[in-house]
């Protein structure tokens, strides 16, 4: 190579012996550059002259920084380099340095680099040999898996309806991944190392825990639906399940949980329930409203009879407090033939805020005397509309804001608000700051017959129910006791 690789004095090469050495060095698969003392290139093998894509009569005798930096864009990397090389020589070590490879070419690439300075026996500088690995590849591959890596931490992190932890064999939280501080509010440092109880219900934590642990014991796995607890307190019902956390050889050391949150699962399953059980109370109503129409028409016909007759004053009377209570039955039949029959709709493009705006006067007919209640309303505007039945639609806002009403006998506010809904649906709420509702009564509410005032014949929420029903729309229902209650209606756009 016409180039002598300085030796150390205690090292003795024959002829062959250096002819090998110096092969190996020309066609190695790193790169080899050996800088003399004062910087210049004394040697650049193969793989190096490749890489810098320049010819060795260009490399040989130019300062290493020239030769490896040509690029002007890079003094800063051009800096860096130096001072390693000069901490190197100083420091009398090895040091190791990535950086890329400063060339023409547009594809640089990442170098992996070992500079080791070299001294004689009098610990002068004799030079400094450069070893250089390509690891574009690798740094490459390991890029990729970190951007699989954090694509799928990302997914798993935007997975609200399942969480998973772990506990040890002390039941205490030691991991609390995917979705658990979405689904139960507590934040990592809250609830590590905490008791597994905290997110059970407390009145049964210890049994139904215990029952769930001894089960995995026994067959290695446990499924069942269960509510588990959030940090506000809410129970939510979710699909658990539970395995056994292994060691590598075997052993248990603690149980692995992934809870699914069913509760749009339950809505539905409870929504389909309510609807076959109106259908059916729907058929049975009918029924005995037919049935008790044919003896009021007789009775209506024979008071009117009596009516006409010459009698006592205390027998008219009479005769007139049943005929009003023959109306009030007559009444009372009627709703619920209204609640039985499936009303035809005639469906018409509506505004359903002109609907709201057109209900509120008929529904302060109804506000109690003497009391005090505001109507906040926040209504969007260029809302999309809606196929409705704008007579039935006003029937139902009508009986939301009586009821909020009569559910604030002391005063109080009712807020109104309507807004598009990721662009499929108007969303209506009617929230009130009344008594509200014991949850109990939750799975109720909707049911004919039922209702929580004295004189309530509970026949207008199932109406009102079976007409958002018939709009293809969603009514639900919030409240807390002596907080308020919230009903939210959906109806489709048009």
């Amino acid at each position: 190579m016409g180039v002598r690789f300085p030796s150390p004095a205690y090292v003795i090469m024959d002829n062959n012996l250096k002819t090998i050495f110096s092969s190996l060095i020309e066609n190695a698969a790193v790169l080899v550059i050996y800088l003399d003392a004062h910087g210049k290139i004394a040697l650049c093998n193969k793989k190096a002259q490749s890489m810098i894509e320049l010819k060795q009569a260009d490399i040989i005798g130019k300062n290493w920084l020239e030769v490896l930096f040509r690029d002007t864009n890079n003094t800063m990397k051009r800096d860096i380099f130096k001072a390693v090389v000069g901490d190197a020589i100083a420091n009398k070590r090895p040091r190791d340095f990535e950086c890329y490879l400063s060339s023409n070419c547009a594809n640089l690439r990442l170098i992996s680099w070992n500079i080791t300075p070299l001294f004689d026996k009098n610990s002068q500088l004799q030079g400094s040999l450069l070893f250089g690995q390509d690891i574009t590849e690798i740094q490459e591959r390991e890029n990729s898996i970190k951007k699989i890596d954090d694509s799928l931490r990302n997914i798993t992190s935007s997975i609200n309806e399942y969480a998973l932890y772990v506990i040890n064999l002390n039941g205490l939280i030691t991991y609390f991944g995917m979705g658990c501080e979405t689904m139960f509010g507590y934040s990592k440092p809250e609830i590590v190392f905490k008791h597994a109880s905290i997110l059970h219900n407390i009145s049964k934590s210890v049994s139904e825990l215990d029952i769930i642990l001894e089960r995995v014991r026994l067959f290695g796995k446990h499924e069942s639906e269960v509510e588990l607890l959030t940090k506000a307190g809410l129970a939510i019902p979710v699909r658990l399940t539970v395995n056994q956390f292994l060691d590598t050889n075997g052993k248990l050391t603690g149980y692995i949980f992934i809870a699914k949150d069913i509760t749009q699962t339950k809505k539905l399953e409870y929504q389909v329930f309510q609807a076959e059980k109106l259908a059916a109370l729907g058929q049975l109503s009918a029924g005995m409203a037919h049935e008790i129409n044919n003896p009021l028409f007789v009775i209506s016909g024979r008071l009117e009879m009596l009516k006409q007759e010459e009698l006592p004053l205390e027998f008219k009377e009479s005769i007139n407090l049943i005929d009003s209570q023959t109306n009030r039955i007559r009444k009372l039949v009627d709703r619920i033939l209204k609640f039985a029959r499936k009303s035809t709709l005639t469906l018409e493009a509506v505004n359903i805020n002109e609907i709201i705006e057109l209900t509120l006067p008929l529904a302060n007919h109804n506000m109690p005397p003497a009391v005090k209640i505001g109507i906040e309303k926040s209504l969007e505007n260029n809302m999309p509309k809606i196929l409705g039945d704008a007579d039935q639609l006003q029937e139902v806002f009508l009986n939301i804001i009586i009821n909020a009403y009569q559910a604030m006998p002391n005063g109080g506010v009712i807020k109104i608000t309507t807004r598009n809904f990721q662009n499929l649906y108007v969303q209506i709420q009617v929230t009130d700051t009344g008594v509200g509702i014991a949850m109990a009564n939750f799975k109720n509410i909707f049911m004919p017959f039922f209702s929580t005032k004295g004189k309530g014949t509970g026949l207008g929420l199932s109406i009102c129910h079976n007409i958002i029903k018939n709009h293809n729309g969603s009514i639900e229902l919030e409240s807390q006791v002596n907080q308020g209650t919230t009903f939210t209606i959906k109806l489709p756009f048009a």
